[in-house]
């Protein structure tokens, strides 16, 4: 059964006080055929690449360090970054860091990377 547009705006510090989870993306909504999804992050994460699909992060709180092979980019609160695909990007955030994501649903969360971070089953809240 396909989930059915939200009837109601979706209150983004609501979200995200619904979990505590550090890099462990959560589904709060769908849009095509592309999930919306909200992350807390804190510290580095592991550097991987997804090879079909570009990757869409928007700061909302803290600030995101994505290092790639021929730069580094900081993502301030209210600013957007996408890491094309096939690019190697290495995240990193201070602490309290909130990003909104927007991803193809094939998107694997590390690539082809699996490591004991990797989430595989995405919570919805």
């Amino acid at each position: 059964m396909k989930p059915q547009p939200a009837s109601n705006p979706i209150n983004l510090s609501e979200k995200f006080g619904k979990f505590s989870e550090t890099f462990t993306p959560h589904i709060i909504a769908e849009v095509n055929d592309f999930y919306v999804l909200l992350a807390k992050l804190d510290g580095e994460f592991i550097e991987h690449r997804h090879d079909d699909e570009d990757e869409l992060f928007l700061v909302v709180n803290g600030q995101l360090k994505l290092q790639m092979k021929d730069r580094t980019v900081v993502v301030n609160p209210g600013e957007m970054f996408v890491v094309p695909r096939g690019t190697d990007h290495l995240p990193s955030a201070k602490k309290g860091t909130q990003v909104l994501l927007l991803e193809r649903k094939s998107t694997k969360h590390t690539g082809k990377k699996q490591t004991e971070c990797t989430v595989t089953d995405y919570a919805r809240i």
